[in-house]
C-alpha cells in the first residue's frame, strides 16, 4: 500500500476573514444581550416597586393617626414636615414616617447609582439617601395624584435638580436614562397603588391628576 500525501497547506485566516468572523461574533452579542440584561433589570425594578408600595403603606399609616392628612399637609409644630418638604428638605418627610417604614434601605432604588442607603433616619439621614420624591400636593380623596415616585425626571431634556419641582400638565416632561432604562419610571399614587409608567403615559397621568400644577419635592 502506496502513502499518499498531501501537497495541501494548511493556511491561517486572512486579515479580511479575520474581520468578518469578529464583526460576527459582535452582531451575535449586540443581539443576545436585551435577552440578559432583562433578568438584571427585571428584578431591581420588582424591587423598586416594592419600596414604593412600602412607602406608600407608610403614608397610609401615618395619615391614619394624623386626622387623615400626609406629613406635608401637617405643620412641623403638629408633628408633621410641611414647613421642612415645602422648601425642598424631602429628608424630614420620611423621618416623620421612620416608625412607619421599616428601614431608611427602602428609599433608595436598587439602579439609583448616585445614592446609597442610609442606616438609620438620624446620623447623617439627607437627601442624598433617597431616590424618590415627595408629592406636595398629595391627598388621600384623590388616588390619582403623584404620591411618590422615581425622580430622574428631565424637563425638555434637561435633568431636574434637588428643590421644587412644579409640573403642569402640559410640562415637556421625559425621564431620564439615568434609572430604569427600558422602561420609563415607577409613580406611586395616593390612593397606595404604583404604576410602571413610560414618558408619554407620565404625561398622559399628569392630566389625570386633577390639578393644572403637581409641586414635586425632589430630593
Amino acid at each position: 500500500m502506496k502513502l499518499r500525501f498531501s501537497h495541501q497547506r494548511n493556511q491561517a485566516l486572512t486579515r479580511t476573514e479575520a474581520i468578518v468572523v469578529v464583526a460576527t461574533l459582535a452582531v451575535l452579542f449586540v443581539l443576545l444581550l436585551p435577552a440578559l440584561v432583562p433578568v438584571h433589570n427585571g428584578r431591581q425594578r420588582i424591587n423598586c416597586i416594592s419600596n414604593l408600595k412600602q412607602i406608600g403603606i407608610a403614608y397610609r399609616l401615618w395619615e391614619g393617626d394624623n386626622n387623615d392628612k400626609y406629613p406635608m399637609a401637617v405643620s412641623v409644630t403638629n408633628g408633621g414636615a410641611m414647613e421642612l418638604v415645602a422648601i425642598g428638605n424631602v429628608a424630614a418627610c420620611f423621618q416623620v414616617m421612620s416608625n412607619e417604614l421599616s428601614t431608611p434601605k427602602i428609599l433608595v432604588c436598587p439602579e439609583d447609582t448616585h445614592r446609597v442607603w442610609a442606616t438609620n433616619f438620624s446620623t447623617g439621614f439627607d437627601n442624598s439617601h433617597i431616590s424618590y420624591f415627595v408629592g406636595l400636593d398629595a391627598t388621600e380623596t384623590n388616588p390619582q395624584m403623584f404620591l411618590s415616585g422615581d425622580d430622574n425626571f428631565a424637563i425638555s431634556g434637561v435633568p431636574v435638580k434637588s428643590g421644587i419641582l412644579p409640573l403642569f400638565t402640559n410640562a415637556p416632561v421625559t425621564w431620564t436614562r439615568a434609572r430604569h432604562k427600558y422602561v420609563g419610571g415607577h409613580i406611586g399614587m395616593a390612593d397606595g397603588m404604583v404604576q410602571q409608567v413610560t414618558t408619554s403615559w407620565l404625561r398622559i397621568a399628569l392630566t389625570k391628576t386633577g390639578i393644572a400644577t403637581n409641586r414635586l419635592a425632589i430630593p
